[in-house]
């Protein structure tokens, strides 16, 4: 027996009715062939689609979002980082730039090396990896080892590959450390596989290093980290270090309360960064200071 029905009449503007007919042919809400603007106003009284527009997310919001779409990506969860840049899409009140860019990236197809990085890692396979860098070089890298890593913000893959003349010319004093790599994964081109052996791990080096006045206590142990002790009112930690980089990077944000004590290679390279530095603000440098 055909269902009862209830007949509504509404009286609205001139040119309601047209709308309510694009929004019910938006949702696929129909009669027939014609949209519905009867299904419409049921849909809503029943509670299964909402009206009016949502608040826009905020300035927090919205770079929280851009930071969980470069976890996502850089871990391989690519159809997940969409599903977030479309959220961004549709709820941020974004500046042009950042949506074009968001959807230049929504629009790119899966990079087909993502998988077959992972892939590699777990069966210890050699492979080719062509990279630009950050000054728009394309490089081609022999990798025969290779990590995932996550620094400050971002995760990075870190490899030990053949090719090392231009290495050798920033680390000059550091030849234990000229294999090893650190590349943006984003700026990854493609993957291809190679002959050859796959080593056990990047090469590396001890650092020692103490921490003095309020870091004496507050430090917390790092990756690497291999010894661990507090003499007086100072912490020594002894940390085996595949990229000085990050390292430099770190104590820098501790000034004076951060010492690198050796290797005297990468405490002197510290040192002339800080001689930069000064140079850069027109500060006197007092020679035969320090160590």
């Amino acid at each position: 027996m055909p269902r009862k029905k209830e007949t509504l009449t509404l009286s609205v503007p001139p040119g309601t009715k047209e709308k309510l007919e694009a929004i019910a042919e938006r949702l696929n809400l129909r009669w027939g062939k014609s949209p519905s603007p009867s299904k419409l106003v049921t849909v809503i009284a029943q509670g299964q689609i909402s009206v009016g527009k949502s608040r826009p997310l905020n300035g927090e919001q919205v770079e929280a979002l851009r930071q969980s779409i470069k976890v996502l990506v850089d871990t391989g969860f690519i159809e997940e980082a969409r599903s977030v840049i479309a959220l961004l899409l549709e709820q941020g009140d974004l500046e042009a730039p950042l949506r074009q860019a968001l959807l230049q990236q929504f629009n790119q197809s899966t990079p087909a090396w993502r998988e077959q990085l992972d892939h590699y890692i777990a069966q210890k396979q050699p492979f080719r990896v062509a990279y630009r860098n950050s000054q728009g070089e394309r490089l081609e890298l022999n990798a025969r080892y290779a990590e995932v890593q996550f620094q400050e913000k971002r995760f990075y893959l870190q490899i030990w590959c053949d090719e090392t003349a231009d290495i050798e010319a920033d680390i000059p004093d550091l030849p234990e450390l000229w294999h090893n790599r650190c590349l943006r994964i984003d700026r990854i081109q493609s993957l291809e596989p190679i002959a050859g052996e796959w080593r056990g791990e990047l090469d590396s080096i001890k650092v020692y290093l103490q921490f003095k006045g309020w870091l004496a206590n507050a430090y917390e142990p790092k990756p690497g980290d291999i010894d661990n002790q507090v003499i007086g009112d100072v912490r020594q930690i002894v940390r085996r270090v595949a990229n000085p980089f990050w390292l430099i990077r770190e104590v820098s944000r501790y000034w004076e309360d951060c010492e690198i004590i050796a290797p005297d290679a990468l405490r002197d390279r510290f040192r002339q960064k800080l001689e930069t530095l000064c140079n850069v603000y027109g500060m006197e440098i007092r020679k035969g200071a320090g160590k």
